[in-house]
């Protein structure tokens, strides 16, 4: 059986979507659910960093499958998510612990053919589903992956952290320092800084755990924390090892986070507010 056969479809993760929501306290990040969703699963490691399409993306397979249920529940319904990727149980249907998949897709199915039939409101469902918005992510990150230079991508990763609030922020990579390409100081409300020095690697597929040590070796007594920025994605013992009790803390950036991070700043991204037009069709039946 192929590895991608083995994860659950997409209607088939609505519920341990749910479950993993509720574990969550009602709301939670993408990473937050799809890490709940993935204990849940108890796949194997290889058949979890299946890529979706590796060519064009970082996302796993699971990663595509979970953002095709948050959708149709969405629009069912159920979830809801702010501007900033945190998805919550409506408070209106906290009470619902399990839905039906199949009426689920019905449901939203149906509404999609209604909206696609009123010319007006053409594409106010697509905005949302994942394949849609999948197109700018995968042409971004092929020019992550394959249209910069390795020594462009660190002064991209450099730009990033000044422009998330880090100073002195400098590209020191050379051979022979374990990986290392830069570091800076991370301010937090004007009385703490913390010392990081980040690596940035562009992945096609996963970041080991063995990459992890490799990099808090070269850590040691040189900074407070590290940062590894990679555009691909990381195995589970990765994020483990990263953040292992008693050993300096690594904060991890897939690729995914990566492209969020660039489109929140602003780089190289220009983000344009479309006007959606809906025909609210009972007030015309009642003026």
């Amino acid at each position: 059986m192929a590895k991608d056969q083995q994860i659950p479809q997409f209607h088939e993760l609505m519920n341990p979507l749910l479950k993993a929501l509720r574990d969550l306290g009602g709301s939670g990040s993408i990473a937050e659910i799809g890490t709940k969703v993935t204990e849940s699963l108890e796949l194997p490691e290889s058949v979890l960093n299946t890529l979706h399409n590796p060519e064009k993306s970082s996302q796993t397979e699971l990663e595509y499958r979970l953002a095709w249920a948050r959708t149709y529940l969405k629009k069912f319904g159920v979830l809801n998510n702010s501007n900033r990727g945190v998805w919550v149980i409506v408070p209106e249907q906290q009470h619902v612990e399990t839905v039906d998949p199949p009426d689920v897709v019905k449901t939203v199915q149906e509404l999609h053919r209604r909206e696609r039939s009123t010319k007006e409101s053409i594409g106010s469902i697509d905005e949302d589903l994942p394949e849609a918005a999948e197109n700018w992510r995968a042409s971004l990150h092929q020019v992550l992956t394959k249209g910069m230079s390795p020594d462009a991508f660190e002064r991209l990763v450099k730009r990033m952290l000044r422009e998330s609030g880090f100073v002195k922020v400098e590209v020191t990579g050379r051979s022979g320092d374990c990986g290392i390409d830069g570091k800076g100081i991370m301010q937090i409300g004007g009385l703490l800084n913390f010392h990081v020095m980040f690596q940035c690697k562009r992945y096609q597929g996963s970041v080991s755990p063995s990459a992890i040590r490799d990099f808090r070796g070269a850590l040691v007594g040189r900074a407070d924390r590290g940062l590894f920025v990679t555009t691909g994605t990381f195995t589970s013992e990765a994020t483990k090892e990263a953040t292992r009790d008693g050993a300096p803390p690594i904060d991890l950036m897939d690729g995914e986070q990566l492209i969020d991070k660039l489109k929140e700043l602003g780089l190289g991204i220009r983000t344009e507010m479309v006007e959606r037009v809906d025909i609210d069709e009972d007030w015309f039946k009642n003026i």
